[in-house]
């Protein structure tokens, strides 16, 4: 069967649908084709299922750029693939490398279809579809890493975002249900933040959260995670520590804070101490329905616990399913 039995060939827009049609059907051999070599652009540091769904995505998103002829940055492909590089730390050299692995294999595919080989008349415009896919994937991924920056990197102090610290926190939770290994979460909580910025303004009330910032950045290992979570709130995720050295951190955390930061009212020239509530939550083996925004919350809740009790504290938890508890204090 020729290529004009089954399309219009001087119709663009019907073939670009019967290409993408083409790659639909062959979705799943360009994936695994694709996949087998993938560890060789640099994504060994993935796990083979993390491979497969991020390669996936990508071979949708190519169908989409082919069959539309561009790519709408608010499709759902596009938000999926948002959310799977929000897990990843890929660079976008091998991202590219990735893309261009998959625009061979789809090409691979095309040339096998019998309605379009690599020999007919119209293979150089449906190469053509291809290729010009592929650059608006990647342009897409360009567009995903400049808008992720503020999803993942807080503006103001440079520490992670609330939601890539529950990333990083639900596979923490995996990997302790399956071997056992312990991890702590500390949540700190700036002390009267809203009584800096009603009695100083909101920019003594930033210069407190910034220096709040640079402290619990500079004291944790690299190796841990350390977000800002709110406002005032901070998180660090502390991988493979136990409960006593999680509890002994946690305090020696608030006594640097306490004998180290103080706000200068330029005006007076009077200095008020910045002190910290924490919470920390300790996890050696999580219950198995257990999830990452729980999680927080319970750590979050002894930091309630430390504010009533009178606040530049800490209290503890356990990871348990969470409970109601008072009304959050500043």
């Amino acid at each position: 069967m020729s290529s004009t039995d089954t399309y219009n060939v001087a119709d663009p827009a019907e073939l670009r649908i019967h290409i993408a049609r083409s790659l639909e059907e062959r979705a799943t051999a360009i994936a695994d084709d694709a996949v087998a070599v993938s560890a060789f652009a640099g994504m060994e540091e993935l796990s083979v299922a993390d491979r497969t769904r991020l390669v996936e995505a990508i071979v949708r998103l190519l169908t989409h750029a082919v069959r539309e002829a561009t790519l709408d940055s608010r499709s759902e492909d596009v938000a999926d693939l948002r959310q799977l590089l929000l897990n990843t730390s890929l660079d976008i050299r091998t991202i590219f490398s990735v893309v261009y692995l998959l625009e061979r294999s789809s090409l691979g595919e095309l040339a096998a279809d019998d309605s379009f080989g690599a020999t007919s008349e119209t293979w150089p415009t449906v190469s053509q579809a291809v290729r010009h896919a592929s650059f608006d994937v990647c342009a897409t991924f360009c567009e995903i890493r400049d808008r992720q920056r503020s999803d993942i990197t807080d503006a103001m102090t440079g520490l992670d975002t609330r939601e890539v610290l529950l990333a990083a926190l639900d596979k923490k939770i995996q990997r302790a249900e399956r071997f056992s290994h312990p991890f702590a979460l500390m949540v700190i909580d700036i002390d009267r933040l809203s009584e800096v910025n009603a009695a100083h303004g909101y920019g003594a009330g930033d210069f407190v959260i910034e220096r709040v910032g640079i402290v619990v950045r500079n004291y944790f290992r690299e190796t841990d995670w350390v977000a800002r979570t709110a406002g005032d709130a901070f998180a660090v995720l502390l991988p493979e520590t136990s409960r006593a050295d999680a509890q002994q951190l946690a305090h020696r955390v608030r006594i640097v804070v306490e004998e180290r930061l103080r706000l200068r009212d330029y005006r007076s020239d009077d200095q008020f101490p910045i002190t910290v509530s924490i919470g920390v939550l300790f996890a050696e083996t999580p219950e198995r329905d257990l999830q990452a925004p729980e999680l927080l919350a319970k750590a979050e809740e002894a930091v309630g616990r430390a504010k009533h009790a009178g606040r530049n504290r800490v209290e503890t938890a356990d990871a348990a399913p969470a409970k109601a508890t008072e009304a959050p204090i500043d």
